[in-house]
């Protein structure tokens, strides 16, 4: 789980200058004001080159270790990359002949016995090969995300109230919650689940098994009634939940509740934070080419009943506020016959674990207080192992999406920097040109703000993920998925069009899926921003408020604002 928005929140200090990914390593971290003396302020600026705790400029970032990983995959599809253009300049050269050509051709066949066997072998040789390497296309058919009934959503104020009911919460870390939901860029019209209406809150284990059914039930049963299939041609089930993992599993409800066949290949992930949806769709992936003709199911959530921290330190308090109920249910499919019905195809995933250091292991970290209330704790370091986990895979993921034009731009400027002038101002890929959305995790405004300037990015291509974060809150791995439905219900994408899915997560890892549209592409009916689409691109009060608590400049809003004249 990634809590961007706020780690700003947690102690105020003074700053300067960015920090730059070749100087972390070498860099001690800045002492931490009490937090009861410093009052948490995300409006200051925290860019020390000291302070590890903003995104790191990309501009001073990149190494040629980080390259080869992308080249790596590149040149493990390069038979592929080679045989197919072969193919097509033979078949190019075969509709131009005549059948007098056919003649002589097979007539020489017939004298040159062993020329035409070499011909026929390496024909034969060469499918052969072509056939068992290519990867078996994965197709989306659909997906739904849940939408938590009206009765759920809660304001900053409720929030805060039930927090004050719970009795758990001393003055210091109320007045603490509060700065960061007001300043999180979450909105009026979050959800949290039935058990946190309650009170006293309902924090039981059945409480939680509720929850989850709710969602996972909720979601599943939407992409169930979207997509007529029967449900015991799904032969790969995974679910995904970081803190919730019953006995029996969440993958064993969903196959009891649906009653699925008794040889499906079942799983349930736990532990990997905001980033494991696409761990999930990755298992999903290699299981599907691996298993032929078949469905796989793949369920993202989070447990909001089991994941609070009741207590007063301040590192723990963060989850509290920025995570909300929210779910996703994705089909994938290999058969063939599903690609006139599916909305995209996966082109490519990448991961990046950080975990063989440290302090990356440890900087998101379940544990208890010293009043042994159990939490998880937010490291200072957190943005800068994530900038660091960031530029590992983006650097990666960058021979294999951008144009060669960018390839060969940035990779000479790289060659020209190690080896002969190290003061070239490094050529940051554009990676607008390779992708057409932008799917970022909504773990807070922060990092979307970072990923933003230091990407290039405008507005419209974080839109999805800000509009996601107001409307749902951290919803954790389901994010992306909330913020793809968003751009399919302002009717964006059109056949062709490249999304570019990217998440964080504890362990340390950042992951990449990238998907293109196979038709232009059109919200499935009871998506989640059905009821609210239109009102959000409402009014100027709407707009005023989506300014503020968004913390947008004015260049943001100003297109909404014409349009209203």
């Amino acid at each position: 789980m990634l809590y961007f928005s706020s780690l700003k929140f947690h102690n105020q200090i003074t700053t300067s200058q960015k920090p730059h990914f070749y100087k972390l390593k070498s860099r001690k971290p800045h002492h931490m004001d009490s937090p009861s003396n410093s009052p948490p302020n995300p409006d200051e600026a925290v860019n020390d080159d000291s302070n590890p705790r903003t995104l790191p400029n990309f501009l001073l970032s990149v190494k040629l270790k980080y390259v080869k990983l992308g080249y790596h995959y590149l040149m493990s599809n390069l038979l592929n990359l080679c045989f197919i253009p072969l193919i097509a300049a033979l078949l190019i050269h075969a509709s131009k002949m005549n059948f007098e050509d056919y003649h002589k051709l097979s007539l020489h066949l017939q004298y040159n016995l062993v020329a035409g066997l070499v011909s026929f072998l390496v024909l034969v040789s060469g499918s052969t090969v072509y056939l068992m390497t290519r990867s078996r296309p994965i197709y989306l058919v659909d997906y739904a995300c849940y939408l938590p009934p009206s009765h759920l959503k809660v304001t900053h104020h409720q929030f805060l109230e039930r927090s004050r009911l719970t009795g758990e919460f001393n003055e210091s870390s109320l007045e603490f919650m509060r700065k960061i939901v007001e300043r999180s860029g979450l909105g009026q019209d979050t959800y949290c689940s039935e058990s946190m209406r309650s009170v006293p809150l309902r924090l039981s284990l059945a409480a939680a098994r509720e929850e989850t059914e709710q969602v996972m039930f909720g979601s599943l049963d939407n992409l169930f009634a979207n997509i007529k299939i029967n449900l015991k041609d799904i032969g790969i089930l995974v679910v995904n939940c970081s803190l919730f993992n019953p006995t029996p599993s969440l993958s064993s409800m969903i196959v009891n509740k649906y009653k699925l066949r008794g040889n499906i290949k079942s799983f349930s992930l736990g532990g990997m934070g905001c980033s494991a949806g696409v761990i999930a769709i990755d298992l999903a992936k290699d299981l599907l080419r691996v298993h032929s003709n078949t469905y796989a199911i793949v369920v993202s959530t989070e447990n909001i009943t089991q994941s609070g921290y009741y207590g007063n330190k301040k590192s723990m308090l963060i989850p509290n506020c920025l995570f909300r109920v929210g779910c996703s249910a994705v089909l994938l499919s290999n058969k063939s016959s599903d690609r006139k019905k599916a909305k995209y195809k996966l082109v490519h995933i990448v991961r990046t674990h950080c975990g063989a250091d440290d302090k990356a292991f440890k900087c998101v970290y379940q544990g208890q207080d010293d009043n042994g209330k159990t939490g998880v704790s937010l490291s200072k370091d957190l943005m800068a192992i994530a900038g660091g986990a960031l530029k590992t895979n983006i650097t990666t993921l960058g021979p294999l999406v951008l144009p060669l034009s960018e390839q060969l731009h940035f990779f000479l400027t790289l060659v020209r920097r190690k080896f002969l002038n190290t003061k070239i101002k490094p050529y940051i890929p554009d990676f607008k040109l390779a992708f057409d959305h932008f799917c970022i995790h909504a773990g807070g405004r922060a990092v979307i703000d970072e990923l933003e300037k230091n990407l290039a990015l405008k507005p419209e291509h974080v839109e999805p993920s800000r509009m996601t974060l107001h409307k749902f809150g951290n919803t954790s791995s389901s994010s992306i998925w909330y913020e793809l439905a968003y751009i399919e219900a302002k009717l964006r994408v059109r056949k062709g069009h490249r999304i570019w899915q990217i998440a964080f997560g504890s362990g340390f890892k950042c992951n990449s899926a990238v998907w293109q549209a196979l038709r232009n592409v059109k919200p499935s009916p009871k998506g989640p921003w059905e009821d609210s689409i239109d009102s959000l691109a409402g009014g100027k009060a709407v707009i005023d408020e989506l300014e503020k608590n968004l913390a947008l400049k004015r260049e943001h809003v100003e297109p909404s604002r014409m349009n209203l004249h």
